[in-house]
């Protein structure tokens, strides 16, 4: 199974997200290569181990397990494309640091409620030792660094791409709705003739065909899909319309939830979409607030007690009547502010650090604040108005740039995976494929 650490580790399901544990394990006797891939090679107990922890997850989500003949290829090609990528980090000098790896770590156990020591205990119940799932998260994260800079990038959007895009039919409906899908992908290869073309469209409308009749979507992909969610049950979370290739962004606005598709040609293949969920976008508002401050900081020749006692003083000055904007010019050490007046605009609370937005939030319009440290220095501060702004148009721009990016990046990163893959020297020697394996070669 693929793991994705924004995703990983949820709390009922931990034993599930750390696939590919033995990857560096001992080998046992009677262990056996299975696949050569470029300098290394992957072990038939490599192979099982991971095909066992798919079959677990798999009956965790009270999921039928397809045999093992049918999970031994799927697993075998998605361990060999991961050891590309990290023969590939290798090769690049990726090194993930035992810092790096135990912030990695402790953000996960963090996320599902547990200590480091009640995070180990967890995994001894699901049958994982704690080192073999810190190596599976460096795995994981060598593999995120290296498309990182193979892949993102290489990925450019602009402004005008971003405006385009809002002005079209289909930014307009993609800023309004987003669906959660699943997909069923029967490939086709890069230089399929007519035949191969025509035999895959027939096994997509089998498919097509046993799910409307009932059948199981996430057995299905597991079992049939070339999609690399297929070990998922071909779940893809939630998309957004710009993300999906036409004629799908149409199809899915006018679809009910738990329908699917029929089959669609792709430049990769036939694929069928599952409608999970679907979900509509909201307006968003941001509370702000225009305020004025004077910042006075500690230095060489100031030290922390004479900046307090200075800001202190200039607080008074203003309480017995001085002007705020005169003393801020005369004083304040932000040179963003000061030459205004101290004046910081109409500001996101979100933005500022939390001692001065918490000072803020306590301060009544009109009054001015007690001075105040923050990590910058002493201030007081005076709120000229509060309002709440409509901010959707910045916050669907910055949609539209996301969704755009990550449509690029999912267009590229599947054409490079199959780059890598088609460069490399792959023999696999596992008895169940090597008849596939052999007339692929061939057809080569």
């Amino acid at each position: 199974m693929k793991i994705k650490l924004s995703e990983c580790l949820r709390p009922l399901v931990l034993g599930a997200l750390f696939l590919g544990t033995a990857a560096h394990a001992a080998v046992k006797p009677l262990d056996k290569i299975v696949a050569i891939v470029d300098n290394d090679v992957i072990m038939q107990s490599q192979l099982d181990q991971r095909v066992h922890e798919v079959q677990q997850t798999i009956a965790k989500r009270g999921q039928g397990v397809p045999p093992t003949s049918v999970l031994d290829q799927q697993v075998l090609e998605r361990l060999i494309v991961e050891n590309l990528q990290l023969q590939l980090g290798e090769r690049m000098g990726i090194r993930i640091t035992d810092e790096e790896l135990n912030d990695a770590v402790a953000t996960i156990a963090q996320r599902n409620g547990m200590t480091i020591d009640q995070f180990r205990r967890a995994l001894a119940h699901d049958g994982l030792s704690y080192e073999d799932a810190r190596e599976q998260i460096r795995r994981e994260m060598t593999i995120s660094r290296v498309r990182q800079r193979r892949v993102a990038e290489r990925i450019q959007v602009t402004d005008q791409e971003v405006q385009n895009f809002l002005k079209s039919d289909l930014g307009k409906m993609q800023m309004s709705e987003e669906f959660q899908l699943a997909n069923i992908l029967i490939p086709t290869p890069e230089s399929a003739n007519s035949e191969a073309i025509q035999n895959a469209y027939k096994q997509a409308v089998d498919v097509y065909n046993q799910l409307k009749k009932g059948a199981d979507f996430g057995q299905m992909a597991i079992a049939r899909s070339g999609s690399d969610t297929a070990l998922e049950g071909g779940d893809m979370g939630w998309r957004k319309a710009a993300q999906l290739p036409p004629p799908f962004d149409s199809l899915l606005s006018k679809m009910p939830v738990g329908e699917i598709t029929e089959p669609i040609r792709t430049p990769g293949g036939f694929i069928i979409l599952k409608l999970n969920a679907k979900r509509g976008g909201q307006s968003v508002v941001v509370d702000e607030v225009h305020v004025r401050h004077i910042l006075i900081k500690p230095s060489e020749i100031r030290t922390e007690a004479q900046t307090e006692a200075l800001i202190n003083k200039i607080h008074d000055r203003i309480e017995a009547g001085e002007d705020f904007a005169t003393l801020a010019k005369t004083y304040s050490e932000d040179p963003g502010s000061a030459l205004n007046g101290g004046d910081l605009n109409w500001v996101n609370p979100n933005s500022l650090v939390p001692e001065f937005r918490a000072a803020m939030s306590d301060t009544p319009q009109g009054v001015l604040s007690k001075p105040f440290k923050t990590q910058y220095g002493w201030h007081v501060l005076e709120v000229l108005g509060r309002r709440a702004t409509d901010s959707t148009s910045q916050a669907r721009e910055q949609q539209a740039m996301n969704a755009l990016r990550n449509r690029k990046y999912d267009e590229e990163l599947q054409s490079w995976l199959r780059q890598i893959r088609d460069e490399a020297y792959v023999e696999i020697k596992l008895p169940s494929a090597n008849s596939d394996e052999s007339a692929s070669q061939a057809a080569q």
